[in-house]
C-alpha cells in the first residue's frame, strides 16, 4: 500500500523520460499531472485508512534487500510522517500544475519532480536508517538540476551552493548514522534495533549533536541557512514551492524522529540551548525580511523564521508543543506554497518583484485584484491571524512551550509580531497605495488562480477545523514525549552535580 507513493512517482518519472520526441509537450505536463494526481488520491485514501488512536507504525512492509549491511526494505507510516506525506504528494501536484506550459525541456523537468516526490515520500516512510539516507539524498541532483536549468539569472551559483551545503548535510547524517549502529554494537540499521540504553551520555551528545547539524542544515536554522535565500529566489515559483515547502520539512522531521525520538536522555540536556538557537532563528528570519526588497526574498527569509517555531516546539517536548510542531511544519508547508505561487503570478504579469516598482495591484486597473486578495489572506495567515491555520499551529506551540521556556517562548511571540509587520511592508507597497501610472497587465488566467484558490481552502478550513490538522499526530507524539525525562528534573540534577 505505501509502497506506490514510493515507486509510482519514480515510474512515472522513468516514463515521463523516455516518451518520443514527437509526444506533444502539453501532454508530457498532463501525464505528470495524472500520475502525481493519482498518488495524491491514494495519499487520501491511506489517510482516511490511517488509525489516529495507534502510536506506531502502520501499514508496515518489509522486504529483505541486504541483511550483511542490514540493510533492508522496511517502510511504515505514523502520525509524525501522515502529515508530512499528505504535504508531499498535495506541492507536488501543485508544483507541476502552476509550472508554464512552455516550459523548456520538459522530460527533464517534470520527471526531476517526481523523482524528487517519490525520494522524499520514501524518506519520511523509512524504517530503516540506510534506506531513510539513500531516499534522504535521492533528492539532491534532481534539485540541483530543477535550480540550475530552470531557475533565474544566477542560478548555476545557487544551484552549487544548494548541492554543497546539502551534500554537507548528508555526509553529517550518515556519519551520525554508522556511528549509532557501530557504538551501540547492533548490527542492524533498522529504527527498532537501535538503542541508546547502553551508551554514555557524552556519546549522546555527540551523535545527537550530528543529527541537529545534519538536518539543521536541511531546515536550515541560522547560521547554516545561507544557502535558502539563493536557492528560493532563484528557482522557479513551481520549484520554489517544493523547496520550502517540502524539503526543508525533512530536516524537522529528522530532528524529531532522530533526535528527539531516538536520543531522549541527551535531548533533554541540550533542549534549552535548541530553545534559545530556535528563537534565535526566529527573530533573525523576521528582522532580516523586514529589510528585503525584492518580495520573493521576503517570503524566503520569513522561511527562516518560521523554522524556528518548529524548533522551540520540539526543544519544550511538552504533548501540546509537540503536537503544534508537527502542526506548525504541514501550515508552513501549505503558506509558503500560496505565497510563492502568487509571487511568481505578480512577477509574470507585472515583470518585477522590486517593493520600490508595485503598487496597486488590487486596484481592477491593475488586472489583479483577486491574485492581490489571495495574498492579503497568506500574509495573513503567516502573520498568524486568527481563523487561520497558522494562527492555531503558533498557538499550540506557543502555549505547550511557553511552561518549559518562557523566555524564548516570549521572544518567538515577538517574532510573530515582526512577521505582522513585513507582510503589511508588502501588502502595503504591492497591494494598495497610489497607481503611478494606469498599465493593466495581462489577465490572470483561472488556471493560474486554482493552485492559490485550493491552497487558500485548506489555510481557511484547517484554521477554522483545526482538529483535522491536530487529531493525526496526537498519539504519536505523546508516546515521544512519554519517553523523554522532564526537563524540571534535568534541570535540578544538573544543578545538583554542580
Amino acid at each position: 500500500m505505501l509502497s506506490v507513493l514510493i515507486w509510482l512517482p519514480i515510474l512515472a518519472a522513468a516514463i515521463i523520460a523516455i516518451l518520443p520526441v514527437s509526444f506533444p509537450n502539453h501532454r508530457i505536463r498532463l501525464t505528470a499531472l495524472i500520475f502525481s494526481g493519482t498518488v495524491l488520491a491514494w495519499n487520501f485514501f491511506i489517510l482516511l485508512k490511517f488509525d489516529i488512536s495507534n502510536p506506531g507504525m502502520q501499514f508496515k512492509e518489509y522486504l529483505p534487500w541486504n541483511e550483511t549491511l542490514g540493510l533492508n526494505y522496511q517502510i511504515g507510516v505514523d502520525g509524525l510522517s501522515i502529515l508530512m506525506l499528505v504535504l508531499n504528494s498535495l506541492l507536488t501536484w501543485i508544483s507541476i500544475y502552476s509550472s508554464s506550459k512552455e516550459t523548456e525541456r520538459p522530460r527533464l523537468f517534470y520527471s526531476m519532480i517526481l523523482l524528487v516526490s517519490g525520494g522524499v515520500a520514501g524518506a519520511f516512510l523509512a524504517e530503516n536508517l540506510l534506506l531513510f539516507f539513500l531516499f534522504y539524498e535521492l533528492e539532491l541532483i534532481p534539485f540541483y538540476l530543477l535550480i540550475s536549468i530552470w531557475g533565474g539569472a544566477k542560478r548555476g551559483y545557487a544551484g552549487i551552493k544548494f548541492l554543497i551545503y546539502t551534500a554537507v548535510s548528508g555526509a553529517l547524517i550518515l556519519a551520525t548514522f554508522l556511528g549509532m549502529v557501530w557504538l551501540s554494537g547492533s548490527t542492524n540499521f533498522a529504527f527498532d534495533a537501535f538503542s541508546t540504553e547502553n551508551l554514555s551520555t557524552t556519546k549522546q551528545i555527540l551523535l545527537l549533536a550530528g543529527i541537529v547539524l545534519g538536518f539543521g542544515i536541511k531546515i536550515p536554522l541560522v547560521p547554516f541557512h545561507t544557502w535558502l535565500p539563493d536557492a528560493y529566489v532563484e528557482a522557479s515559483a513551481p520549484i520554489a514551492i517544493l523547496l520550502g515547502g517540502v524539503l526543508a520539512k525533512l530536516g524537522t522531521y529528522g530532528l524529531l524522529r532522530f533526535g528527539l525520538g531516538m536520543f531522549p536522555d541527551a535531548w533533554s540536556i541540550i533542549a534549552p540551548t535548541l530553545a534559545i538557537w530556535g528563537a534565535i532563528s526566529a527573530i533573525y528570519g523576521a528582522v532580516v525580511a523586514i529589510a528585503q526588497k525584492d518580495i520573493k526574498r521576503m517570503v524566503a527569509y520569513s522561511s527562516v523564521g518560521h523554522m524556528g517555531y518548529i524548533l522551540l516546539g520540539a526543544a519544550a517536548s511538552t504533548p501540546l508543543a509537540l503536537v503544534g510542531a508537527v502542526a506548525q511544519m504541514f501550515s508552513h508547508g501549505i503558506i509558503l506554497a500560496i505565497l510563492f505561487h502568487l509571487v511568481g503570478v505578480v512577477e509574470a504579469k507585472v515583470g518585477t518583484r522590486e517593493l520600490d516598482k508595485l503598487n496597486g495591484l488590487m486596484s481592477p486597473i491593475r488586472g489583479l485584484p483577486l491574485i492581490s486578495a489571495l495574498l492579503v489572506l497568506s500574509g495573513m495567515a503567516s502573520a498568524g491571524i486568527p481563523g487561520l491555520t497558522g494562527f492555531i499551529a503558533e498557538f499550540i506551540v506557543f502555549q505547550g512551550s511557553f511552561s518549559a521556556f518562557p523566555i524564548p517562548t516570549i521572544l518567538c511571540v515577538v517574532a510573530s509580531g515582526l512577521t505582522a509587520v513585513y507582510f503589511v511592508i508588502l501588502l502595503n507597497r504591492t497591494c494598495f497605495g497610489r497607481l503611478d501610472n494606469f498599465a493593466y497587465y495581462p489577465k490572470v488566467l483561472w488556471s493560474e488562480k486554482i493552485p492559490a484558490l485550493i491552497l487558500a481552502a485548506f489555510i481557511i478550513f484547517l484554521g477554522v477545523q483545526p482538529t483535522w490538522l491536530v487529531r493525526w499526530s496526537e498519539s504519536t507524539t505523546t508516546t515521544m514525549v512519554a519517553a523523554i525525562p522532564s526537563l524540571e528534573k534535568t534541570v535540578i540534577s544538573e544543578v545538583a552535580l554542580k
